[in-house]
């Protein structure tokens, strides 16, 4: 026994002493980052939050935060290629924005109060001071949105990511008392459409944004050929808009029928998604003037106005359905928020069940 003693001994002795940290992974940075984000989301405090971050789950509570008969929504989104952007040009303080209105947006058009936001950010390697700046932004989109940064996850996962590469996931619940619920079934033919004002690009379509980026040579740290006064790289990151506050304003008015939020398939896809069946939305294209990344991406690709309608918003970050009645009332109430308004539209009613959106007029 004394034997194979000396010899397992002698024998460890020899070998590597493995550890976590040189396989890739950095606790300590982990743990670093963990302290530099506690007050990030201290600052978004809301009523209903009990407790802090540390623990295995964050706690809300409805009552507190003020609902009798709630129902609670869910979304869960992330920040698409836009994200590869953002790495090569080193700017991580606005995606975080990008990754709460992703979410928040698409609560906010039922009807719900967005109340608290988890994120899941993954990366190859753990750098602290990028770490802290996305979650800043995230943060910071959770300011706005009204809701409280709750808790996340911060996964270090070497050979799953290159180098300084990370991706996002963000997680949204929001709360509508029962009877507010936006369903879209009271949307009918005359209703009209108020289209409101987005940022830019927001986060999508962003895929074939860096293939043209590439296939004519353009560098993101050079001007912007559609902003002369910035780099491409920060025109192109231009945070997603949150609709959040100015929406529920909308909403209390009582005269809001149904909202969508233009996200990722443009006004083709995301529309009808709010439609009764049988009900058309026509827009006119005309009716707005778009920022100008949208002309010039058409005209650099050579896209068709349709390509874009179903790629991009346009210029069009959120609808508004309503009366003909109603829509100077509640244009009111949105600009009052700090919307810019349009009136873009309106709803006619087909024959049959099919429900679709049109967009003609659109000239870039």
């Amino acid at each position: 026994m004394l034997l194979w003693s000396t010899y397992f001994y002698s024998y460890e002795a020899t070998i590597n002493s493995y550890t976590y940290k040189e396989a890739g992974v950095d606790i300590d940075a982990g743990a670093a980052l963990v302290e530099e984000i506690k007050p990030l989301a201290a600052s978004t405090h809301r009523p209903g939050v009990a407790g802090g971050l540390g623990g295995f789950a964050g706690i809300f509570d409805l009552k507190a935060a003020g609902f009798n008969d709630p129902l609670l929504l869910a979304a869960n989104d992330g920040v698409g290629t836009k994200l590869k952007i953002a790495i090569e040009a080193g700017i991580h303080d606005t995606v975080g924005i990008d990754l709460v209105a992703m979410c928040v947006n698409d609560l906010v058009v039922q009807g719900a109060e967005p109340l608290f936001f988890l994120d899941y950010f993954a990366t190859g390697k753990l750098e602290v001071a990028a770490g802290r700046d996305i979650v800043a932004g995230i943060a910071e989109g959770c300011r706005q949105a009204g809701c409280a940064l709750l808790g996340g996850e911060t996964a270090e996962m070497p050979g799953m990511y290159a180098g300084n590469d990370y991706d996002l996931a963000g997680f949204a619940v929001g709360a509508v008392e029962r009877e507010a619920l936006l369903t879209g079934d009271q949307v009918s033919d005359g209703d009209v459409i108020l289209g409101l004002s987005s940022n830019g690009l927001h986060s999508n379509g962003f895929s074939l944004v860096r293939r043209l980026v590439d296939d004519f040579a353009l560098a993101y740290d050079k001007a912007s050929p559609f902003d002369d006064s910035r780099s491409l790289a920060d025109a192109l990151l231009c945070p997603t808009r949150i609709y959040v506050n100015s929406c529920l304003a909308a909403i209390a008015s009582g005269k809001v029928k149904a909202m969508a939020h233009i996200t990722g398939g443009g006004f083709i896809e995301n529309i009808p998604r709010v439609l009764p069946n049988g009900a058309i939305a026509k827009i006119d294209g005309g009716t707005w003037q778009p920022p100008k990344v949208f002309p010039w991406l058409s005209g650099l690709g050579g896209i068709h106005a349709q390509e874009m309608a179903k790629t991009f918003n346009c210029g069009i970050g959120m609808i508004v359905v309503t009366t003909r009645d109603d829509a100077g009332l509640v244009s009111d109430v949105l600009r009052e928020q700090g919307e810019t308004v349009h009136l873009i539209g309106h709803i006619e009613q087909a024959m049959g069940e099919e429900k679709s959106a049109m967009v003609e007029g659109l000239v870039f």
